[in-house]
């Protein structure tokens, strides 16, 4: 019986994180996951309780595989003495890829389901990240401000949020990307080429240099 139920549960899963990745959050019903599932709504509703949970679930499958191989990556990294921007986002290219191997195409889905959730507007899930692995994020955000000292709070927030829509396009388009540069340019691109090239853009607009404030351009 636990067998049963234990599959059952991962069909559910499986079924979501499809729909969520390609219909996002607020277009994918109950009923659609459990249709595609081939599951009941109590079945649902008994593994997870609300959608809320299930769309958690099916991020935080990700989440506990992606967020300490980055934390193992950063502790390294802060134990240097000198280190530049390029460095730090080479953290996330081994703990990213790595998704390939846990889930099939694993990188762009988290990725995908990541852009979904700010495009959907799922407080709950910022909400959920920031406080599970608050430390994580921690270590992140110790090392882009050592790279570069000079970041004040509301600048580092705009750039992350660039720097992630960015990122949430190239891996969630991948396919397509490495498709258009095999046929314009005859160049086999490969996920890590993909970060690769990734990684400097990146880096660049994050440590960019801070001009005047926005309030004196307005008043110039």
């Amino acid at each position: 019986m636990a067998g049963g139920k234990g599959e059952t549960k991962a069909r559910i899963l499986d079924a979501a994180e499809l729909l969520f990745a390609e219909q996002g959050f607020n277009d994918t019903s109950l009923r659609t996951i459990t249709s595609k599932a081939g599951v009941n709504l109590a079945s649902v509703n008994y593994h997870y309780g609300d959608k809320k949970t299930l769309v958690r679930a099916v991020l935080g499958r990700y989440l506990e595989s992606f967020m300490p191989a980055l934390q193992d990556e950063l502790r390294v990294l802060l134990t240097r003495d000198d280190f530049c921007m390029e460095d730090v986002f080479r953290c996330i290219k081994a703990p990213l890829l790595s998704l390939n191997g846990f889930r099939p195409n694993g990188a762009t889905i988290f990725m995908s389901l990541i852009g979904r959730g700010y495009t959907d507007v799922q407080g709950h899930l910022r909400w959920f990240i920031v406080t599970r692995y608050d430390d994580v994020l921690a270590q992140f955000t110790t090392a882009i401000r050592r790279a570069n000292p000079s970041l004040d709070p509301e600048t580092l927030f705009w750039r992350l949020h660039f720097t992630l829509g960015a990122s949430v396009f190239t891996m969630a388009s991948s396919t397509a990307l490495c498709e258009i540069a095999n046929n314009d340019f005859a160049q086999h691109v490969t996920p890590e080429d993909l970060i690769e090239r990734l990684v400097p853009y990146l880096a660049a607009g994050v440590a960019a240099p801070i001009d005047a404030p926005l309030s004196l351009i307005h008043e110039g």
